[in-house]
């Protein structure tokens, strides 16, 4: 697999706190063939991948200040479970390299390396990751590209029907629903029905980077634009030039930043940070979110100017509760992709679990059901799913039960109470309710808890808080 191919050139991720190593792995890797970012620390590693920057591998440095190497791929596999990540470190000490392997790295090469050591060690894993996908691929084809699985229901069916008469046109997308529910999935279908199917599709999540990090993301840099900036850098909207950007959680970009994307669309130009220069690109926009814009719009979050440029063609996505005739679909797509990942037999589901996740509501949809399926081919047994689905159910229950508790209470005294305090009140214990349903979903994971709620991390702290909720 040649990294110069003209087929495809792979992206590789260094991370590394010494500034002289990034430039010399960037200049050398850049000649060779390869696409590179760079990142000066694990924090802002972990915000470019959640930005969706993919990179087809990761070189990362073991000893760095803060969020250490180790630490960065502990965390970096909770995002990503297959990209390739080669440690890097002066430190060659047995025990780290196995505690390395242990957190999921493909390879380990000490300090200092032969340029040949780097390129080969790049070929070998970049081979293997190659042939898992294509062996993935080849077993799931029918359910990777099937109309049945992704488009099982009638809802999803005038979703398709819509991106399909749409297809020759480059209108903006406004794709929104819960998370979860397959908002990427729909974004991707929209550019592969597209004439520009065959240029770049680039993901970017704005929730994931904080404003300053994702202008230079979205736009690119000039050398000197900043500290670390050492060249010049092109931004995810030229990368997509005649492609196709898909921009997810739009309702989280900052009001600065939306007024450039505004001018994007409008004139189809932006000068990258620390430059005068404009930049033109042809570039289809595809954006995504979990709030409400229309919304946003009243309250002065989000701008309406820039609300209408992207509300063209609107698609709303139902939840899988509504669309409950998929699952089945799904199940047998999640488990053929998985047991090919893994090398492993298909497993049955037992009739037990196939009734519980009938009953189970799926808060986290989609992707609730995939990670669901994912534990069950890895592990290969039910009973702590089965376990989880039931105290989740029994604890909504709990929940539901509260809030009824609340309002025959209120009603016994009606007319006691004003009707403000009254709506305050339900408000608050729905409020509670769904927060701590959300909380035992993802285990008390609050920052991925913000995000299924749709609220910053913050103010998710100050709810907790408020409503008096604590870990069992």
């Amino acid at each position: 697999m040649a990294p110069a191919s003209p087929e495809r050139r792979f992206r590789v991720l260094v991370v590394d706190d010494n500034e002289g190593i990034r430039s010399f792995l960037a200049n050398l890797l850049e000649l060779r063939g390869y696409d590179v970012d760079t990142a000066e620390d694990g924090r802002r590693a972990l915000a470019l991948l959640e930005g969706g920057a993919a990179p087809d591998v990761v070189l990362l440095d073991v000893m760095m200040p803060g969020i250490d190497g180790l630490e960065t791929l502990r965390r970096l596999r909770e995002r990503d479970a297959e990209v390739p990540v080669v440690m890097l470190s002066v430190v060659g000490t047995a025990s780290t390299i196995v505690t390395a392997m242990e957190c999921g790295a493909s390879d380990y090469l000490n300090k200092p390396f032969e340029d040949g050591e780097l390129l080969a060690t790049l070929d070998k894993v970049l081979d293997h990751r190659a042939l898992l996908e294509e062996r993935e691929r080849l077993a799931g084809e029918v359910v990777a590209t099937g109309d049945s699985v992704v488009w099982g229901s009638e809802a999803m069916r005038a979703i398709r029907a819509t991106l399909e008469q749409v297809s020759d046109t480059d209108v903006t997308l406004l794709i929104q629903g819960e998370s979860g529910v397959g908002k990427e999935i729909i974004a991707r279908t929209a550019h592969e029905l597209s004439p520009r199917v065959s240029e770049p599709f680039v993901k970017v999540n704005c929730a994931a980077l904080p404003a300053e990090l994702l202008e230079s993301e979205l736009f690119g840099y000039e050398k000197g634009a900043f500290t670390g900036a050492t060249a010049r850098k092109q931004g995810r909207f030229e990368v997509a030039h005649r492609g196709t950007i898909f921009l997810d959680e739009i309702g989280e970009m900052s009001a600065p930043l939306q007024a450039k994307l505004l001018q994007v669309l409008q004139d189809g130009e932006f000068a990258r940070l620390g430059g005068n220069k404009e930049v033109k690109v042809d570039v289809r926009v595809v954006c995504a979110t979990n709030r409400r814009l229309v919304e946003m719009v009243a309250q002065g979050s989000f701008r309406e100017d820039l609300y209408f440029r992207l509300n063209v063609v609107s698609l709303e996505i139902p939840p899988l509760r509504e669309r409950r005739e998929e699952i089945p679909l799904l199940i047998d797509t999640f488990l053929s992709r998985f047991a090919a990942r893994y090398a492993k037999p298909v497993p049955v589901l037992s009739e037990e679990l196939l009734g519980e996740i009938a009953r189970y509501p799926f808060p986290g949809n989609v992707r609730e059901l995939e990670n669901l399926i994912k534990r069950f081919v890895v592990l290969e047994r039910e009973e702590s799913i089965l376990d989880e689905l039931r105290e989740e159910r029994t604890s909504g229950r709990r929940g539901t039960a509260a809030l009824r508790e609340l309002i025959e209470a209120l009603a016994e005294s009606a007319g006691e109470v004003p009707l403000r305090e009254v709506g305050r009140r339900v408000a608050m214990e729905a409020e509670r309710e769904a927060i701590d349903r959300v909380l035992q979903h993802t285990q008390w994971n609050r920052k991925q808890a913000a995000k299924l709620l749709g609220v910053s991390y913050k103010t998710l702290l100050h709810k907790i808080r408020d409503c008096g909720l604590e870990p069992d």
